[in-house]
């Protein structure tokens, strides 16, 4: 069967930087709706068409993926909003209740970057946004898509979304 959208590819990939460091590598197969909000636009455009086999690198520019850095999706809160322990690497829906901060998107995830005894900085950014990317793809199956995933846009719960302050209408990592 050819991929057409809407139809679930099953993939299996590897992720690297733009330096060839590994980040991620998908070596079981997953599936994903193309045609829908799972993949990116790019990897859905070279999938699409394809059959059972194909093979092929994408170079991936930060806004083909997960966005450019967006230095004012960061901002500071005072510690005691914070459980004590709080660690860098923590990453929290939204801002914590009594987030003195004004203008900041409540519907990202946000990672705590750094802990200062007053206050704790959190980014509102995707850990990968910024990054130029390499994506190594295998186009493992392809089947055709429920009418429930085709109304829901996804197989499942996407594993790429874009983090803006706007809602997200591209999946991510």
């Amino acid at each position: 069967m050819q991929a057409t959208r809407p139809c679930v590819v099953s993939l299996r990939w590897r992720l690297e930087d733009a330096q060839g460091q590994l980040i991620d590598e998908l070596t079981e197969p997953m599936e994903f709706l193309l045609g829908g909000d799972d993949l990116f636009a790019k990897v859905e455009e070279a999938l699409d068409g394809q059959e059972v086999g194909f093979e092929t690198s994408l170079a991936l520019q930060p806004e083909e993926a997960f966005g450019d850095y967006d230095s004012s999706l960061v901002c500071f809160e005072a510690s005691s909003l914070f459980p004590d322990g709080v660690e860098p690497g923590l990453q929290i829906e939204g801002l914590p209740e009594g987030a003195a901060t004004e203008g900041m998107p409540a519907d990202v995830v946000y990672t705590v970057t750094e802990v200062y005894p007053q206050h704790v900085v959190l980014d509102g950014n995707h850990p990968l946004a910024g990054i130029g990317l390499r994506m190594h793809l295998t186009l493992l199956d392809v089947r055709a898509a429920t009418e429930q995933e085709v109304e829901a846009g996804s197989v499942g719960e996407p594993i790429f979304m874009v983090q803006t302050s706007a809602p997200p209408d591209e999946p991510l990592h």
